[in-house]
């Protein structure tokens, strides 16, 4: 989760706020193109017993009570000395809710292309770099791949956010701490706009090793053109997100992530949404680490959700490495809101809360070096 989402990676998988783009494993390459790829699937088990077999507010583990692929992918990157790229493949379940805007609006012909973007760094411009393409967001602490993040789920306030942009991104280092970057995209998780308007993004990052502080703000129009029976650009959205990580040790490791969205609408007037995310990696041994995270969504008209509700989340994770590059991971979720939103059996918001148990293994390559 640039960032948190693309901002320098500090210390492979165990630190938050990395680059998605790469992962500091020793090199699978050809000629200049590096090689990676991850895959891991999972089993969720609710004794809601949903009907419809899913797990509501999850993004990538919300089959219910079955088996699943979570997500493969392939990745080619050639780093840009002046000209790069990134191309990502992907299969899976997590990408056909991670593609869904842009599926259900019509266009289907990059959903299994998590990523897919050029580079261009100019020799005489200090390390500025352009990327042009579709390219996971800058906002929020969670990253996309499992191997990358803490907990086997993703928590509320990435689900709930933006997933990916298609457009143009420049970051520039200014000085050794600071980084700076702007985004000019079509909008939120779509590669096709549904508007003229164009949304603008800044990111800033701030990182002294063990403690890191990176900012994200989007603003532009998101409504679908017509929706409203206007043919303008109405429904402007604005959203940030800060993240602060603290990092203290190899065996420490916790974020702690701050939210605020508004849309405004023409018609029903203006939307706004709230969010505190936090976690805490403990590094117990080589092989064992432990991941509780908790976090606080409020969804006031219900913009976001569906409902209007005050949200929360408690996760706890158990991670065990068989060797560096293959561990499994199992965890324990309990969300519960103010409004009976969840589905038991046959009956749909028939509840107020919902508990997931939930194991997953997880494999990526190239190792990580030692």
């Amino acid at each position: 989760m640039t960032f948190a989402r693309t901002a320098t990676l500090l210390a492979a998988s165990s630190v938050l706020g990395v680059a998605q783009t790469a992962s500091a494993p020793a090199p699978w390459a050809i000629g200049p193109v590096q090689l990676s790829g991850t895959i891991d699937g999972y089993y969720n088990y609710t004794p809601n017993h949903p009907a419809s077999r899913t797990i509501l507010y999850r993004n990538f583990d919300y089959k219910a009570n079955a088996f699943s692929l979570n997500m493969a992918e392939f990745s080619l990157d050639m780093a840009a000395e002046p000209i790069g790229f990134k191309l990502s493949l992907g299969a899976g379940r997590a990408w056909d809710l991670f593609n869904f805007a842009d599926t259900a609006n019509g266009f289907d012909n990059m959903r299994y292309v998590p990523q897919a973007y050029i580079s261009y760094k100019p020799q005489k411009l200090g390390g500025t770099q352009f990327d042009f393409g579709k390219f996971y967001t800058a906002a929020g602490a969670e990253l996309t791949e499992t191997f990358l993040a803490w907990n086997y789920s993703r928590a509320l306030v990435y689900a709930n956010g933006p997933y990916y942009h298609f457009g143009l991104r420049t970051t520039t280092p200014i000085g050794k701490n600071f980084t700076l970057g702007f985004q000019l995209v079509n909008g939120w998780n779509n590669v096709e706009d549904n508007n003229s308007g164009k949304t603008v993004g800044v990111t800033t990052g701030l990182n002294f090793g063990k403690f890191a502080w990176y900012n994200t703000y989007y603003g532009g129009p998101e409504t679908p053109i017509g929706q409203n029976g206007d043919s303008t650009n109405t429904g402007f959205r604005h959203f940030n997100s800060s993240v602060v990580n603290i990092n203290p040790s190899d065996k420490l490791n916790s974020y702690i992530q701050f939210d605020y969205g508004n849309e405004r609408d023409p018609i029903v007037g203006s939307h706004d949404w709230i969010a505190v995310a936090g976690a805490a990696k403990f590094q117990i041994t080589p092989k064992f680490a432990i991941t509780p995270r908790a976090e606080y969504y409020y969804d006031k008209d219900g913009f976001i959700t569906g409902v209007a509700q005050k949200l929360k989340e408690f996760t706890i994770t158990g991670e065990y490495r068989f060797i560096n590059n293959f561990f499994t991971r199992l965890e324990y979720r309990r969300d519960w809101s103010d409004q009976a939103v969840f589905e038991r059996g046959q009956i749909t918001g028939a509840t107020k809360n919902q508990d997931t148990f939930v194991i997953g293994l997880v494999a990526y390559f190239p190792p990580p070096k030692n």
